[in-house]
């Protein structure tokens, strides 16, 4: 069978968390309209069985770090290069494209590369014949391919061009499983995920998310978890006019915690303030960024 690993790269608003939903099937990964949503790197695994096992990993997007936390996303995206047997460069259809060329240059990419240009159903007459004519030409370019998850358009090609380049072999997980993290890793994330969806720019950017308890009890799951700020002003936003803004965001985050688990979930939700913990080395890995 088809055996292998394959990164997905791109900047932030690349459409990468998105992509690994759509081939998975699962909603694996957060998705926000802002940038920087994805902080780690996710595995998630793609079985069919005695056909193939993918392991899909979605990395945060590439920026220029200008904090630790920043630091620790970039060394997930050059972790992953070391066990890609194929890349997927991610590059929006309205993306400066010299720009984008200029970091997946960078890259040094040592396998086959698939540019995938997202969100073609938005593009201009031409405009997508252009990404094609731009990219094709380039060195670390193996194939190009267009795609549109909202429209469904070219998935499953773009499968049947990543199994072409998976070596054969034994699968590396169960095949049951999605993924390779904690269930834990994954409530956090839907409450970073409504953090996004609620919040106006800065509080997202601002704010971690701590699971402290997971408890599976008789007839439900009790989840503890802090909401990690830089001060108290924010504190203050997360937790609303009367507590109005963290109620809705519990509301919202239990919903997804119960559809992803398949059982009732009791969500505690407390918002503490950390100065500056997106510099400090010994918060960040508290928090799980260990780069």
């Amino acid at each position: 069978m088809k055996v292998g690993f394959v990164n997905i790269f791109g900047k932030p608003n690349a459409g990468k968390s998105t992509l690994l939903n759509a081939l998975i099937g699962e909603k694996m990964a957060i998705v926000s309209p802002k940038v920087q949503t994805t902080r780690h790197r996710i595995k998630a695994f793609l079985n069919k069985e005695n056909e193939y096992q993918i392991i899909f990993s979605d990395t945060p997007g590439i920026i220029e770090p200008k904090y630790k936390l920043h630091e620790k996303m970039m060394k997930a995206v050059k972790g992953s290069l070391e066990d890609a047997d194929v890349a997927l460069l991610l590059v929006d259809v309205k993306e400066n494209w010299h720009e984008v060329d200029e970091i997946f240059n960078s890259l040094r990419l040592k396998v086959p590369a698939i540019v995938v240009t997202t969100k073609i159903d938005t593009a201009k007459p031409g405009k997508i014949e252009e990404a094609k004519t731009f990219f094709s030409t380039k060195p670390y370019c193996k194939e190009w391919l267009g795609i549109s998850v909202t429209k469904e358009l070219n998935l499953d090609t773009l499968l049947q061009n990543i199994l072409r380049y998976l070596p054969k072999g034994e699968p590396f997980y169960n095949e049951d499983d999605l993924t390779d993290l904690p269930t834990k890793f994954f409530m956090g994330e839907m409450v970073r995920e409504k953090i996004f969806q609620l919040y106006g720019d800065e509080i997202p950017y601002h704010t971690t998310v701590l699971i402290n308890e997971y408890k599976e009890k008789e007839s439900l799951v009790k989840i503890q978890a802090d909401i990690i700020v830089q001060r108290e002003t924010q504190k203050a936003i997360v937790i609303g006019e009367g507590g109005k803004m963290i109620k809705q965001l519990g509301t919202l985050a239990r919903e997804d915690m119960e559809k992803f688990i398949g059982q009732k979930v009791f969500l505690q939700l407390f918002v503490k303030v950390k100065d500056k913990w997106r510099d400090n080395e010994l918060k960040l890995k508290e928090y799980g960024y260990n780069g």
